[in-house]
């Protein structure tokens, strides 16, 4: 129930609380919303459904249930109590608040309230549309879980529970949204996460003041961390379990939002970002090797272009070995609007990726590839060059985990690339100093977010560059003042 719901208690008439529901939520007039009338012991049942979100027949056993007890007792005093014991399920809770069943009601559980009593039963059979656990596109990897979250927040604790079967785990749930009233979970381990992130994250969350979570997740982290127009991700988001109960157990706090596949990780660094769960289902080596590959494409996706723009302008700076660079023919076209051009058409291409159905992807990229770009560069729109700096830069975007932080790393890419024109050398040096400095002043709820970089931390850091195997991370990361430091019991 929300805070601005008053209380409203159940009547002992049957015929009130119909009423009620009918004028509060449309019972009679949604189609969806319905009521099953039976009598026990000579007294009226009311029973209040939604279908589609129940299931039906869980309903059906418990109304033989309901319905047999006419068959076997006698003692219509003690009806309420023998109809309580009749319920044959393991979720059965009192209620005596008409907003609170209502609630209920709207979230799939059924109402079933007994003429006479000021007091009724919440029955949770709810039985939520939905697609099976099935691995993220996003997050795939060679080797390891096939499972992923779904649209199910039952289904999503369950998948973390199963994954960390630890008494401290706690999974909280909150509503938010007036009309949605949306469930959110809170995940921690009680001796572990740091019980005031626990609680700033549960008081920013309740705070939340909107009709509805129709974009889910997304809006919950414009309210919990309050980016603007911050491009950089504060948040990370996973749909793998196995790398929400690996942050579980180093003392973050995992968001859960109903309807949405990814879960929030809290707090996260830039450095979060750039990990993978690849790297760790490989030995320790090759993980580095890994690592260290994803390192190069990230870098190449944020300065590649910035360079090759100044080494353009500025042919002096180049050894004579590397005199090749550069465009090898004059054209009409500026290098640097050529750059915005191809970027933005990939871009485009991005986007109708996503929005052309999959049989038609194929040609969609035979013409992109062969139409468009070949014929581009013939008729003189674009430099090779242009098309191939761009290509290697868009690579290292796709190469980046954070789907998020590839788009930040493009508009940041394009910034410096235009000062670069503009400026030059001081361009790129001021630019990239003032990029730096930005990225230093973020924090993400009270995080710095390029720790271990700044703050600098040896341990931590070495940990960034080298994959190292479970058995020597025995310290959980500081950053997150977890109450255990020690990942592994002595």
């Amino acid at each position: 129930m929300t805070t601005t719901e008053k209380k409203v208690p159940i009547f002992e008439s049957l015929a009130d609380n119909e009423a009620y529901l009918k004028e509060k939520i449309g019972i009679g007039t949604s189609f969806d919303l319905g009521i099953r009338k039976v009598y026990i012991l000579k007294k009226e049942v009311h029973i209040y459904y939604c279908n589609g979100l129940c299931d039906t027949q869980y309903l059906i056993e418990l109304l033989k249930q309901i319905v047999q007890i006419n068959d076997r007792e006698r003692q219509t005093a003690q009806a309420k109590q023998i109809l309580e014991n009749r319920l044959v399920h393991q979720q059965v809770s009192s209620v005596d608040n008409l907003n609170e069943a209502i609630n209920k009601l709207l979230s799939g559980l059924i109402v079933i309230l007994l003429e006479g009593e000021t007091s009724g039963f919440i029955v949770d059979v709810r039985s939520y549309p939905g697609r099976q656990p099935q691995e993220p596109d996003t997050e795939k990897v060679v080797r390891g879980a096939r499972d992923g979250y779904v649209e199910n927040i039952i289904v999503n604790t369950a998948l973390t529970r199963r994954r960390i079967r630890d008494e401290r785990l706690r999974f909280e749930i909150i509503q938010v949204g007036e009309r949605s009233k949306t469930d959110v979970c809170i995940a921690y381990i009680k001796d572990v996460a740091d019980p005031g992130l626990v609680e700033l994250v549960k008081k920013e969350i309740q705070q939340i003041k909107i009709d509805g979570l129709t974009m889910g997740d997304k809006t919950i982290e414009e309210f919990l961390v309050k980016q603007g127009y911050n491009p950089y991700p504060l948040v990370r988001y996973t749909e793998r379990p196995d790398v929400a109960a690996t942050h579980l157990l180093e003392g973050h706090v995992i968001i859960m939002v109903d309807t949405s596949p990814s879960v929030i990780i809290t707090p996260t660094t830039f450095f979060h970002h750039v990990q993978h769960a690849e790297e760790y289902r490989q030995n320790p080596a090759v993980g580095t090797f890994v690592r260290w590959v994803r390192f190069l494409g990230i870098l190449s996706s944020l300065f590649l272009l910035p360079l090759w723009v100044l080494f353009v302008l500025e042919p002096s700076l180049l050894p004579e070995k590397l005199s090749y660079i550069g465009p090898n023919k004059h054209t009409n076209i500026p290098v640097i609007v050529q750059i915005f051009i191809a970027d933005f058409g990939i871009e485009f291409l991005r986007m109708a990726a996503i929005h052309t159905p999959t049989p038609l992807s194929t040609a969609m990229g035979l013409i992109a590839a062969v139409l468009i770009g070949q014929i581009a560069i013939d008729v003189g729109l674009f430099v090779p060059e242009v098309i191939l700096y761009v290509s290697v830069a868009a690579i290292g975007s796709f190469a980046t985990p954070s789907y998020e932080l590839s788009i930040a790393n493009k508009i940041a890419r394009l910034v410096l690339a235009l000062a670069v024109a503009v400026f030059k050398v001081p361009g790129l040096v001021i630019g990239t100093t003032v990029y730096l400095i930005w990225l230093v002043r973020i924090r993400s709820l009270n995080t710095p977010y390029l720790w271990p970089f700044i703050p600098f931390d040896p341990a931590a850091f070495l940990q960034i560059l080298v994959r190292r195997s479970v058995a020597g991370t025995t310290v959980r990361p500081s950053i997150v003042h977890p109450q255990n430091q020690q990942k592994q019991p002595t």
